[in-house]
């Protein structure tokens, strides 16, 4: 049964369909009378950009809401909501959330691969040149950081399940009335939403891929003499306190690794965010499954790191350190 997006009630319709698939009507929640989904009437754009926001109606929305609800004019409620046939629905959808987790996992980890491919092409002493095309070298060493990649998620996935296994087991259960995301709740919606939560770090990664600062230009000058001598804006007044033009530097490229940060820190608030919505519980345990995932995510990367490291670049144990690094949060 779908879910309110707002107050996560259990609703049996989201909306109504007159004469067209156009032509439709929101439905209200009967709990807090709020539009039950208002994202039914969005487009795909739209649902994408409130992802990267992390917004939790999109989450609720994609999640139990995505491709149900809809009432025909005149229709009446179903007289037996947990019979044969809305069982089979619910396998037929069960079915259906897996094959998505599936096609969504396979292009993010591709993209996900992409990414640490140019990160450390880009980063690998000396001639890197070859690198830089689509020759035998470069596509083996974009294949074997895909496999890494691959057995990196698997194994993230799957001690964040196992920890929300053992989370859900040890919470006290309520005597009373389940809460509709409790009441819906299926492990396939895990890993989906790890997917989902992805979303933020890659679209990140991505820009600082293609995006990268000039290294020439990347250090920002600590001399606070040489900086009143450079040519700025008559306007401009500069930072010239040594604190501040210190506290500045921290954010220059050579001393802030900002793939490492969007990769490990937001992408593990983001993930965080995500379970924090799907398990309904409070963000000290999704704090713990979150770390739990990392540590075996850890110790997967340090298996495959000197398999993928050979053939990288220029020195293979350099480059299988760096992908390691890359990988432990």
């Amino acid at each position: 049964m779908p879910i309110c997006t707002s107050c996560a009630q259990p609703t049996p319709y989201l909306y109504t369909v007159y004469s067209s698939a156009y032509n439709f009507r929101l439905e209200q929640c009967t709990a807090c009378h709020a539009f039950a989904d208002p994202y039914v009437e969005h487009d795909t754009l739209t649902l994408l950009l409130d992802l990267i926001l992390l917004k939790r109606d999109v989450y609720r929305h994609l999640l139990y809401n995505r491709g149900l609800g809809a009432r025909k004019a005149g229709e009446k409620a179903p007289t037996d909501p947990d019979g044969a046939t809305a069982r089979g629905q619910q396998r037929h959808k069960e079915l259906d959330r897996w094959w998505l987790i599936v096609k969504l996992g396979a292009a993010l980890i591709c993209v996900d691969a992409f990414i640490r491919w140019t990160h450390i092409s880009a980063s690998q002493p000396g001639d890197t040149s070859s690198m830089a095309t689509w020759n035998r070298a470069a596509i083996e060493g974009f294949f074997r950081i895909l496999v890494g990649c691959l057995f990196e998620t698997v194994a993230f996935h799957a001690g964040v399940v196992l920890a929300c296994y053992a989370v859900l087991r040890l919470l006290p259960e309520t005597g009373g009335s389940v809460s509709g995301i409790r009441a819906q709740f299926r492990y396939s919606h895990i890993p989906l939403t790890l997917f989902y939560s992805s979303l933020t770090k890659l679209f990140l990664l991505f820009c600082l891929s293609v995006w990268r600062p000039d290294s020439a230009k990347a250090g920002f000058d600590t001399d606070v003499a040489h900086l009143q001598r450079r040519d700025l804006h008559p306007n401009a007044t500069p930072f010239t306190h040594p604190l501040v033009v210190r506290a500045l530097a921290l954010l220059d490229e050579d001393t802030l690794d900002r793939e490492w940060v969007v990769r490990n820190a937001l992408g593990g608030m983001a993930a965080g965010f995500g379970l924090r919505v799907v398990l309904d519980c409070h963000p000290g345990f999704t704090t713990m499954i979150i770390i739990a995932g990392w540590l075996v995510k850890t110790a997967v990367a340090n298996l495959v790191s000197r398999w993928v490291g050979t053939g990288l670049g220029v020195d293979d144990k350099a480059a299988g350190e760096m992908w390691l690094a890359y990988s432990i949060p």
